[in-house]
């Protein structure tokens, strides 16, 4: 498997449906951002019973998601990683199926509530975070006027700037979270 191919998992219809559950989700996040765990660790987490856990990772792992550990575990625990450290989904791969607006409704709304959910717990926490990180920290909203092949340039660019930076973890490093989302919206000037 490739560099691209360990990264990235393309959503697809079938992955869209899998996905489409928060729980899931919240399980995927936490395997890729946390690494390999048990049923019973992730549901301690999550807030759940192990038996739901244990389903849900079943069905991540029937879609290739996630797979055992084979370096951890036994029979009696049953560890689980990510196959894919991310993935990328593109509207128009669901736009024209009409058995996919439901999952894709559920997919996009989960992910937005999940960024929420990590930017709110970084500020939160904001103070607990060394000296040195406070002022290399960007939080950057910025309106452009764009055509749709500029705005498709400009995501491939902001994907390799952000794959030239993809490495192996080292001693000292800090886990950072990238988001990266570009999209239009309808201009409502106030008219007199």
């Amino acid at each position: 498997m490739g560099k691209s191919e360990r990264y990235l998992a393309r959503i697809d219809g079938r992955l869209l449906r899998a996905l489409s559950h928060p729980l899931r989700v919240r399980i995927l996040e936490l395997l890729r951002e946390d690494g390999p765990a048990t049923a019973s660790g992730l549901a301690k987490r999550v807030g759940e019973s192990s038996g739901t856990t244990s389903w849900h990772l079943r069905q991540l792992a029937e879609c290739g998601l996630i797979t055992d550990d084979a370096e951890r575990g036994s029979r009696r625990d049953r560890w689980w990683k990510a196959v894919h450290e991310g993935d990328q989904m593109q509207a128009a791969d669901f736009i024209d199926d009409p058995d996919l607006a439901g999952p894709f409704n559920a997919y996009a709304h989960t992910m937005i509530e999940r960024r929420y959910a990590a930017e709110a717990q970084f500020v939160a926490e904001v103070r607990d975070w060394a000296d040195e990180w406070i002022d290399k920290v960007n939080f950057h909203d910025s309106p452009l006027s764009l055509t749709p092949d500029e705005t498709a340039a400009l995501s491939d660019e902001i994907i390799e700037v952000i794959g030239r930076y993809r490495r192996p973890e080292k001693d000292g490093d800090t886990q950072v979270r990238v988001h990266w989302a570009a999209f239009p919206r309808r201009s409502r000037p106030e008219h007199p």
